[in-house]
């Protein structure tokens, strides 16, 4: 090795060193994830809430890991099924498991910003979303209407989320027990949505709460937000057993490959880096004397592409581009429910002139592309071309959005 190249290995791994230590103390970012999981201590876990929860009830909770399918499918166990998550969207022979359960005396309490679709209907229910025009963010206020249960003040969830509230129920048999209101400068809710309900259920109860974030680290940590979560609590029957449910949760583990795990932890992240330099440093200054000649060989032709052609015509081949469309139109509405916070149970001119306002794009070009969807939607089958025009308006509609996020 020449003076030189020894100057440059050392000021290389000089620089390395410097590198691995700034990553190493380097404060770890703040996840603001939605996990939902009892092992996640980050904001949005509910690892203080299921603590608090087991020393409350101490042999009266049960953690259910398996989907609420299987374990519906024995009859003999009673109690509450409790849920908690951002999303919890049974499949129908689920939900007419949990419903049949719940007829029998049982209770099904379910905290989530957007409920099974199939649920809402069979209850009655309608959700919408609420936010403010002059605010970007949407911060939460909450109180129960139970004048025992009730706060002088409500409660404040000082951070960004979703605020779902039934704009629809069934006043015959739906009892409100909570509101909600996004947070407006002012510490009260002056025009009250309902985000808490029971429904009686043959002779059972369903609980639907809408900010399952109540019930998080965060939340539970701040203030006296702890005393809301309590009198939420209070309405169920603690003598019977609680069934806590793993299986609907955002953060939930799930296998991951070695390299996934190394990667996930900063400090075996760079002795890993490390190892890959040493090695690099050892054929660069090594290998040169103790190389042999390597013979070259032809490399195998690559058939990806061609693998991917074949693929690709057959599934074009079924010529079915109405499902297609479809497909793509139910993820431009999920697009617009959670980029934009906007629900898109009706479309209408209202409905258009808030796309526009906050899309970067015109009321005419929003009316054309949701007249194509609606001329789509009415028609058995449509052309290829239709299909391609769908594509590129929506994609030209991100596009213009995107550019107004990143000015």
């Amino acid at each position: 090795m020449t003076k030189s190249q020894k100057i440059f290995a050392i000021v290389f791994l000089l620089v390395i060193a410097i590198i691995v230590y700034a990553e190493a103390t380097k404060p770890a970012p703040i996840s603001w994830f939605p996990s939902y999981t009892t092992t996640d201590k980050i904001p949005f876990g509910t690892y203080v809430f299921f603590d608090l929860f087991k020393d409350t009830l101490e042999d009266k909770i049960e953690e259910i890991n398996v989907p609420p399918f299987e374990k519906l499918k024995d009859s003999t166990f009673s109690g509450t099924y409790f849920f908690v998550n951002n999303n919890v969207s049974f499949d129908k022979t689920e939900m007419e498991l949990l419903l049949s359960w719940t007829e029998k005396g049982n209770t099904a309490f379910i905290a989530a910003n957007y409920h099974s679709s199939e649920l809402l209907d069979t209850l009655h229910l309608k959700e919408g979303t609420a936010f403010l025009f002059n605010n970007f963010n949407t911060e939460s206020l909450l109180n129960l209407v139970n004048e025992n249960l009730s706060a002088e003040k409500p409660f404040y969830l000082d951070k960004d989320v979703h605020i779902t509230y039934f704009r629809e129920i069934d006043t015959l048999k739906t009892t409100v027990l909570g509101v909600t209101q996004a947070f407006n400068d002012t510490l009260s809710i002056t025009k009250p949505l309902i985000n808490f309900v029971r429904i009686p259920f043959g002779k059972g109860k369903i609980y639907l709460h809408n900010q399952p974030e109540v019930f998080t680290n965060y939340f539970l940590l701040k203030d006296d937000n702890v005393k809301y979560t309590q009198n939420v609590l209070s309405y169920l029957d603690t003598d019977n057993t609680i069934y806590w449910d793993n299986y609907y949760k955002s953060g939930k583990k799930i296998a991951v490959s070695p390299l996934h795990v190394l990667f996930a932890n900063k400090y075996l992240k760079w002795a890993y880096y490390f190892v890959l330099i040493g090695v690099f440093l050892f054929i660069l200054f090594e290998g040169k004397r103790k190389q042999r000649p390597i013979p070259v060989i032809k490399p195998l032709t690559n058939k990806s592409y061609e693998y991917t052609q074949t693929i690709a015509g057959m599934y074009l081949d079924k010529k079915d581009h109405k499902e297609i469309a479809k497909k793509q139109i139910l993820l431009f509405l999920e697009f617009i429910r959670t980029r934009l916070r906007l629900p898109t149970e009706k479309i209408d001119k209202r409905f258009i002139q808030s796309v526009a306002s906050r899309s970067n794009s015109s009321e005419e070009e929003v009316t054309f592309i949701f007249s194509e969807i609606d001329r789509i939607h009415k028609k058995p089958q449509i052309p290829k071309e239709e299909l391609e025009i769908l594509y590129k308006n929506i994609k030209n509609f991100k596009t213009k959005l995107d550019g107004k996020s990143g000015n």
